[in-house]
């Protein structure tokens, strides 16, 4: 039977809507071995309605490791999904050594003071390209900082289905290789499906780009509800399969192990 893990999932403590309990009946019922909760968490503060405020996150802590010792029949994961911020990693380092967590996922929701997902306006009337080209070296200067176990969502650029003329393959080969050489993992992430994008971060036709680099790899939900728990992950992992992969990444006190898939 599948070894299935769901590492991206927020609760109340940020943007999600139902306490970590839901989620855990949830992966339970869908017979998941693991699973993680990340809520997010920005390092300068950001925006309450979405990220944690950070007097929360003792609490949040606190909450998750009585969860760890109360279920034997899963193994309940203590993450945190932090943007990435360029000129905050002392503070990020602070945060995420602060608590026993099992992995942090590195993202990049932001460029400048502005956030790539929230509405299509970002991208109106600007050079689709130069967005893309900037996006993706903002995720390789996350991935090379040692911050992150795993980069979450590694194209979000991609959710309001803008998209450059130009051939990007070169920049998921880019991508891939700082992954690498950064011994940094990354999400198939399904909740892509449910936004304007309506397909799975990363683009699937790049997939094989990141198998022969040998970038670990694990499947995600992003899930802030709990019936979202473990959705279209069958299609993942058999995007992954076609793609050459045949083991996929899991986490404990920042230590990754491989599981064959």
């Amino acid at each position: 039977m599948l070894y299935r893990t769901d590492y991206h999932v927020h609760t109340t403590y940020s943007d999600g809507k139902s306490e970590p309990e839901a989620y855990i009946e949830a992966a339970l019922r869908l017979g998941f071995r693991e699973i993680g909760f990340s809520d997010h968490l920005n390092p300068s503060g950001g925006d309450l309605s979405w990220c944690m405020d950070h007097r929360k996150l003792p609490a949040y802590v606190e909450h998750i490791l009585a969860l760890k010792k109360k279920h034997k029949d899963i193994a309940v994961r203590l993450g945190l999904e932090v943007d990435y911020l360029p000129g905050m990693e002392k503070v990020t380092h602070e945060i995420i050594s602060a608590a026993p967590f099992d992995y942090i996922i590195g993202s990049v929701h932001y460029m400048g003071e502005e956030s790539v997902d929230l509405g299509p306006e970002f991208y109106i009337g600007k050079d689709i390209e130069l967005i893309y080209e900037n996006y993706f070296n903002l995720v390789c200067e996350a991935a090379s900082t040692g911050l992150f176990d795993i980069m979450g969502h590694p194209d979000l650029v991609r959710i309001h289905r803008f998209r450059p003329d130009a051939d990007i393959s070169h920049l998921y080969s880019m991508m891939a290789s700082a992954f690498e050489i950064h011994e940094v993992a990354f999400e198939i992430n399904t909740n892509g499906r449910n936004k304007p994008l309506h397909d799975f971060y990363p683009d699937g036709q790049y997939m094989h780009i990141f198998a022969g680099h040998g970038v670990p790899v694990c499947v995600n939900s992003d899930a802030h509800f709990p019936e979202r728990i473990g959705q279209y992950f069958g299609e993942a992992y058999d995007l992954l399969k076609r793609a050459g992969y045949r083991e996929m990444a899991v986490f404990s006190g920042r230590e990754r192990f491989m599981i064959p898939i």
